[in-house]
């Protein structure tokens, strides 16, 4: 039974807030993978998300199933390219990169998946995907050929999210880059989340626990951490449960 999207939907109606530690393959070794796990299970960490721009065939599902070893938490796949996506996982965000024009991030990687998912048992979840600038272009922005959209057009990225949500997403998901200078500012995640009904995902450049309270104040039901835990694993002394 695919659960990963109904407990998302029941942890907003219980006023829980969520968090996602997020793992590029490129960046972990297997062999230090129990010893993140295990600070990750010590966190507020409820799900973890396995992905990267630019990863080799194959070493996404030897990391998925290395983690499975060590946590109860889900485990959901956020692929930069149909050679990430791995059986071994429990749910796929299925990412539209909507706000950028690259017909291949909006439908041909899609399509190409298909075969794929088609006998898969992987939780599949339309995710509306928006690129926000945040001071630098992006692992994104390079591999996908496309452009951020300006932090000084809230109304852009407001209606853009809304149309994610009307073409039928389940998730939007508001992304500032890994590496970010700067988190996808408040005023955005909360013009946002006003004006949509599903839920919204929050990431990129948080960095301290006040950008991770701010973003769930301003609406974030989700929010995304990777490159806080690449850069200084001690942060997650401060998420402690």
């Amino acid at each position: 039974m695919k659960t990963l999207y109904k407990n998302i939907l029941s942890s907003i109606s219980e006023g829980r807030k969520l968090l996602a530690v997020l793992i590029d393959p490129d960046k972990m070794a297997i062999n230090k993978v129990p010893g993140f796990i295990k600070k990750v299970n010590q966190s507020r960490a409820t799900h973890i998300f396995v992905g990267g721009s630019t990863v080799d065939d194959d070493v996404t599902e030897r990391l998925v199933i290395e983690v499975k070893k060590h946590t109860k938490l889900p485990v959901v796949l956020f692929p930069g390219d149909v050679t990430q996506i791995s059986d071994k996982a429990d749910a796929l965000l299925f990412l539209s990169l909507i706000s950028g024009n690259n017909p291949e991030y909006l439908i041909g990687k899609h399509v190409q998946a298909v075969s794929k998912l088609r006998t898969s048992n992987l939780e599949v979840i339309p995710t509306g995907y928006i690129l926000v600038e945040n001071g630098k272009q992006t692992a994104v922005e390079r591999v996908t050929q496309t452009k951020p959209l300006s932090r000084d057009n809230t109304q852009q990225i407001v209606d853009t999210a809304k149309a994610g949500e009307l073409l039928g997403m389940q998730l939007l998901y508001l992304e500032a880059g890994s590496g970010a200078l700067d988190p996808v500012p408040i005023e955005i995640i909360s013009f946002v989340k006003k004006d949509s009904r599903v839920p919204l995902i929050v990431g990129g450049g948080i960095r301290s626990q006040q950008q991770l309270e701010m973003a769930y104040k301003s609406g974030a039901d989700l929010v995304v951490i990777g490159t806080a835990f690449e850069d200084d694993e001690s942060f997650f002394n401060e998420l402690k449960k």
